[in-house]
């Protein structure tokens, strides 16, 4: 598999920071998500709303309608947001990790585990927290080994006795 480009660099840093970013949020949402679904899914029949009826933030009950599950309260719904928010900040979570794979060129795999952590619970701040370990550390030993060569090739970069 063909290594990044020495000139990609800048770009590898910028990806990684907006991959970070884009994780931790997404990481965040889906966690929110998965409350969300527990509360309404589970026999607790529960939404989140803002505002209406209830208050300022309440829980509304869900009912068996003929239709399947129908919410009850009146506002702003929270878990509906909630559920919205994370399927459209997921497509960016998963632009970043595009980008991160194609600046590193990893092997699809990897892109497919990336992928992965957008639906998978805690998965986001485990890749994370790996792909911002492995990119650093690559990135730094790309740059000593080219900095040593570089000043090996070239005699004006040598210290003043070699000349």
């Amino acid at each position: 598999m063909p290594e990044p480009k020495v000139a990609s660099f800048p770009a590898i840093r910028g990806a990684l920071k907006f991959y970070q970013i884009a994780s931790i949020i997404t990481g965040v949402m889906l966690l929110l998500l998965v409350a969300e679904m527990v509360l309404k899914y589970t026999p607790i029949h529960l939404e989140l709303f803002a505002g209406g009826s209830g208050g300022p933030l309440w829980f509304a009950p869900v009912v068996e309608g003929p239709e399947g599950l129908e919410s009850t309260g009146d506002g702003f719904n929270l878990s509906l947001f909630i559920l919205v928010a994370h399927g459209w900040f997921y497509v960016v979570y998963l632009f970043a990790c595009f980008r991160m794979w194609s600046l590193m060129r990893w092997p699809f795999l990897r892109f497919i585990l990336l992928a992965l952590g957008g639906v998978i619970p805690l998965l986001s701040f485990i890749m994370e927290t790996i792909v911002a370990r492995d990119v650093k550390t690559y990135l730094a030993t790309r740059e000593a080994a080219d900095a040593s060569t570089s000043s090996a090739t070239h005699p004006n970069n040598a210290p003043e006795g070699v000349r």
